[in-house]
């Protein structure tokens, strides 16, 4: 499985959402990416937009500095 990162530290709601949802856009099916993103409204709108999209939210965490999602597109 292939994999690609998207840095969205310092982005404020609502660009984290929109930049995955258009790097999902590009990704052939089952291509693994990491976001990471320091909004804590990305918390709720990354898992929201995965639920519009059909693609996996495989995992998700918490680190001191930023939150990192791995998605896999669907």
């Amino acid at each position: 499985m292939s994999g690609t990162t998207l840095d969205l530290m310092g982005l404020k709601c609502p660009l984290p959402a929109l930049k995955t949802r258009k790097a999902l856009k590009g990704l052939p099916a089952g291509t693994r990416l990491v976001v990471t993103a320091n909004d804590p409204l990305a918390e709720i709108d990354i898992p929201n937009l995965l639920r519009e999209t059909g693609d996996r939210l495989l995992a998700s965490r918490r680190e001191p500095d930023r939150l990192v999602f791995e998605i896999e597109k669907a």
